[in-house]
């Protein structure tokens, strides 16, 4: 069920129908990283997409490269199938998307809240000069989820004066999986605090929304161990949530260096053939003498075995965690490891291949 990056151009997309992406995974996955990919692989269609962080971190921003986001929905990108490196649309749309950004900032979001069911105005913001506002979000974190889930859940229904959708997609970097299920689960985390009134509506309409087929919740891991288990539970919690589950997106995979053949010869005793094809390579100088060749080769051996060694090990432990993937049965997706980091061109080319492997 993998996509894997040599597959053909063009396929049709996996989540048809699909408006709120929420992009989790374990730390350290590159998960806001794959957001931002996933929005432009989404946008470069033609649509308008928006792109959502719920943390404070700011990563949005250091990805593309601009200012610190404000509490607005700003436009952050232009994206076009051939800035993704994608053959045109066969439908003949050769016009490109955008991606706008909104970095939720719970304090203004409260503000919002207050203003919009309680008609509060002058008197919120006086609230924010006391600190109510600041005290409210932390004694109350149900309450801050719901704003936060809400603004996302709120930008993927809304509509222009037109009757249309204002947004073709919305993508949500949200929490890691530590703590996603009880963050989507707004309606559990409320019912201690208001079983009536606006807050108890808000989360009513956020879970209509995310417990819908609108929504999809895909997660974000590497081919490690403690990555893919985390991946495995976060599901599992997913499913008992009855939250929808998306997609897998394997991020930072490592092309094998090693063919199956040479990976399952690592555990002989290849010393003196290596050897061989080393002198052969012409490592061993100018001299045809078997024994000046075998000298100059001789420090190289026990560091490149080492490294086939090592390299057999990851590529076993991979096909274990690919194995335990496939267990899911989900669509799976696979980036590649880019060598040179993740600049503006990186992002870029991940996002074509999540088109490509048909996520967006």
């Amino acid at each position: 069920m993998a996509r894997t990056p040599g597959q053909a151009a063009r396929r049709d997309p996996d989540w048809e129908g699909v408006r709120l992406h929420v992009v989790s995974g374990k730390g350290g996955t590159g998960k806001t990283t794959l957001a931002a990919a996933l929005a432009l692989a989404l946008a470069a269609d033609g649509g308008r997409v928006l792109l959502i962080e719920v943390e404070g971190r700011q990563g949005i921003a250091e990805l593309f490269g601009i200012a610190a986001l404000p509490y607005e929905e700003r436009r952050i990108a232009a994206v076009s199938r051939a800035q993704l490196g994608l053959p045109p649309d066969d439908g003949g749309g050769g016009g490109g998307g955008e991606v706008l950004a909104l970095a939720i900032d719970p304090e203004q979001a409260l503000l919002e809240y207050l203003e919009m069911f309680y008609k509060l105005g002058r008197a919120g913001k006086a609230l924010q000069k006391v600190g109510f506002v600041d005290f409210a979000t932390t004694i109350a974190p149900g309450v801050r989820d719901v704003l936060l889930t809400g603004k996302a859940c709120e930008a993927a229904r809304r509509k222009g004066p037109d009757g249309r959708r204002r947004y073709d997609a919305v993508v949500m970097d949200a929490p890691p999986t530590g703590r996603l299920t009880r963050f989507l689960n707004v309606n559990a985390e409320v019912a201690g605090l208001a079983r009536i009134g606006p807050i108890h509506t808000q989360a009513q309409a956020v879970m209509r929304v995310l417990k819908s087929p609108e929504t999809a919740v895909h997660l974000v891991t590497l081919l490690e161990e403690m990555p893919v288990q985390e991946t495995v539970d976060g599901f599992a919690e997913l499913r008992e949530a009855r939250l929808p589950v998306g997609g897998v997106m394997v991020n930072m995979v490592r092309p094998p260096v090693l063919d199956a053949a040479a990976v399952a010869a690592v555990d002989g005793n290849h010393r003196e053939e290596v050897a061989l094809a080393l002198g052969e390579a012409g490592l061993g100088g100018r001299s045809r003498k078997p024994e000046t060749v075998r000298a100059a080769v001789e420090p190289l051996l026990d560091p490149l075995l080492e490294q086939a060694r090592e390299h057999a090990e990851r590529v076993e432990l991979e096909r274990e965690q690919r194995a335990d993937l496939q267990q899911l049965r989900l669509p799976t997706y696979e980036l590649p490891l880019l060598g040179e980091g993740v600049d503006l061109g990186g992002l870029y080319r991940l996002a074509g291949q999540l088109k490509r492997q048909g996520a967006a």
